[in-house]
């Protein structure tokens, strides 16, 4: 099979998956489980082998002409894409299996898996697209697919309304995506993503809103500030839609848009980017701390890292090396820094968000982990994988997350040192939160029924997290993340000398500290212990996390409501009245004088024929 057959099988595997059983299999849900299992393998056993075999795929196809301005879609994958491809089909597939289990007896798994299919075929095509127009027309289908998997359960008025705000608030920053790419044809004369990379050195200064507004696509997918708010209500979907969409593969597809476009970056818009990403990180990781929801704290997480990922790529500083044939190409550090960190973020959090969902499952769908606790004995496996990922979150020397927090701590101090102080104060809080709620779920008594009759999850759910925790474990190591990323992992920045002593130092101490403010503050963990012994603080850092709802809330009624009705008033009274029923009620009252004319008497019709051979001839003549 040629690269850009397995390319294509790739693509269209899960899109013939979602295909069938949206015609015929609906009712059957085991059938759909397996089918959309199935192609889920299909496409993880191709990609590996385009990963591991190194394979570049240049192929394009026209789509749409019309005149000289035409579509065309096609493949791109290099190493960037291979490495996006390794983590959105090897993660995808263990999700999938993983689902296996936990929507066993859910009476709606047909369309579950079928919404999981069409997600993936829409992850896909952004990670294989050769041009940004093609990246929007997939962008747009997994904004679409993420609205059907959150609002699974169509019972639920919150899930229904955490669909509704995710797709609305994703069609902002798309919109402010569109515009950069129409001003990116504008300016280039293409959206091709190799013929951008030849034309954005020679073309002179590039205005930094242009990136921006390619940025906001970025904002609104990987939830950055101000368009955060869609994430944690998005848990309201089923645990495996949480670990897809938050962990491996919708919020990362920002991260690798960037990194895609950082040819048409410009100092002013990576600095912007910088601090959005870094302002992200801290607010998130603040929020977290309050959390009680096992999910919300993995999402308010999922947050926080992205805005890690955001920071790193804003804080590349760019540089010159010689690529194959001589010629000279211009590489950002940032991109190598927020890869390294997306890539063994998918690993650790797809990990803790499965984990959750295991120990959701054994504790019959408990999510409050203040009613959880002594799920250690319980759930072995659970808690032994649950706690490589929690380890690998907050850094602990040699696993994965280690190596990648590390890279964008040195790329933050050898950059910008407020960024640097505000990424390591939120390093803190994370080791802080994911500590504190590693041990009110797992340490202690149990805490309601729910808890004391816990049980393992089976086998088709405990196999993705062994999985996982081992790449939490390997995935950071440079033999392991070079042989899936190939020359991206020569962009990594990495710390030697004294600065790697420095960097070394200070992410075993923010471990330190932030665990053992943790574990100490928290000693039953029966009750919030920061609630009861900083009442105001808590209170405090609540109000911050409501603040942007009751915001955008307050937006919504008072200014874009009225607006509405004031927009309403004018189409029900201008347009439709005096506009439309005033014009017909005018052609109306002249039809009703032409037929009050036709009286039926031939005299009458002789006048009128008189008359207007008169007029006709005045008008002939020139009397008129």
């Amino acid at each position: 099979m040629s690269p850009v057959t397995s390319a294509l099988v790739i693509l269209l595997a899960p899109l013939a998956s979602a295909t069938v059983i949206a015609l015929f299999l609906r009712r059957q849900g085991a059938l759909a489980s397996w089918i959309s299992v199935a192609a889920a393998a299909v496409l993880c056993v191709l990609s590996l082998q385009l990963v591991f075999n190194g394979t570049d795929v240049n192929a394009s196809r026209e789509w749409l002409r019309f005149g000289d301005f035409a579509i065309s879609l096609g493949f791109k994958i290099d190493a960037l894409a291979r490495l996006m491809l390794f983590v959105v089909a090897f993660v995808g597939f263990l999700i999938h299996v993983f689902s296996l289990g936990y929507m066993h007896d859910d009476e709606a798994r047909a369309r579950f898996f079928g919404g999981l299919s069409i997600f993936m075929f829409s992850m896909l095509g952004i990670v294989v697209a050769d041009s940004l127009f093609m990246i929007f027309i997939f962008w747009e289908l997994v904004g679409f697919s993420s609205y059907m998997l959150i609002g699974h359960y169509l019972d639920k008025q919150s899930a229904a309304d955490a669909a509704k705000k995710a797709f609305i608030v994703n069609r902002v920053g798309d919109f402010g995506f569109l515009l950069g790419i129409v001003w990116t044809y504008w300016m280039f004369g293409t959206t091709n993503l190799t013929e951008l990379a030849t034309l954005a050195p020679t073309v002179g200064t590039i205005s930094a809103a242009l990136p921006l507004l390619l940025f906001c696509g970025a904002m609104g997918k990987s939830a950055q500030m101000p368009l955060h708010v869609w994430l944690p209500d998005a848990m309201e979907g089923p645990t495996p839609v949480s670990a897809l969409i938050h962990a491996a593969t919708m919020v990362a597809a920002g991260i690798y848009m960037l990194c895609r476009i950082q040819v048409l970056m410009v100092p002013d818009a990576l600095t912007a980017i910088a601090w959005i990403g870094t302002i992200t990180a801290v607010y998130a990781a603040l929020c977290a701390i309050t959390q009680r929801d096992i999910k919300k704290v993995l999402a308010y997480s999922t947050l926080s890292q992205l805005g890690y990922m955001v920071a790193a790529f804003g804080l590349g500083s760019l540089a010159v090396s010689h690529g194959a044939g001589g010629h000279e190409v211009v590489i950002a550090a940032g991109v190598g820094a927020a890869m390294f960190h997306l890539v063994t973020h998918a690993f650790f959090k797809a990990l803790l968000f499965l984990g959750s969902g295991s120990v959701i499952h054994g504790c019959h769908h408990e999510q409050d982990i203040f009613a959880m606790g002594g799920l250690a004995k319980k759930m072995p496996v659970t808690f032994i994988t649950f706690t490589l990922g929690v380890l690998a979150i907050i850094g602990f020397p040699g696993l994965a997350g280690f190596f990648s927090k590390d890279a964008i701590l040195y790329l933050a101090m050898e950059n910008n040192t407020a960024i640097f102080a505000a990424l390591t104060f939120t390093a803190i809080l994370t080791s802080f939160y994911m500590i504190r709620m590693w041990k009110i779920v797992f340490f202690g008594e149990a805490r309601s029924d729910h808890a004391k009759h816990a049980h393992e999850s089976g086998l088709t759910m405990t196999l993705p997290l062994v999985l996982l925790a081992a790449l939490s474990v390997a995935g950071g190591y440079s033999g392991v993340f070079g042989r899936i990323a190939g020359s991206v992992a020569e962009l990594i920045p990495v710390a030697h000398g004294s600065a790697h002593t420095t960097i070394l130092a200070v992410s075993v101490a923010v471990m330190v500290i932030g665990a053992g403010v943790a574990w100490l503050l928290y000693p039953a963990a029966k009750t919030d212990a920061l609630e009861a012994k900083a009442g105001g603080l808590f209170r405090g850092l609540g109000a911050l996390k409501e603040s942007f709802d009751t915001a955008y809330n307050y937006y919504v009624a008072k200014i874009q409501q009225r607006f509405a009705l004031f927009v309403n008033f004018l189409e029900q009274v201008v347009l439709a009245g005096l506009i439309i029923r005033g014009l017909a009620g005018l052609v109306g009252l002249f039809g009703y004088g032409a037929r009050a004319l036709h009286v039926g008497s031939l005299h009458a019709y002789v006048y009128w024929f008189l008359l207007g051979t008169v007029l006709l001839w005045a008008f002939a003549t020139g009397i008129f």
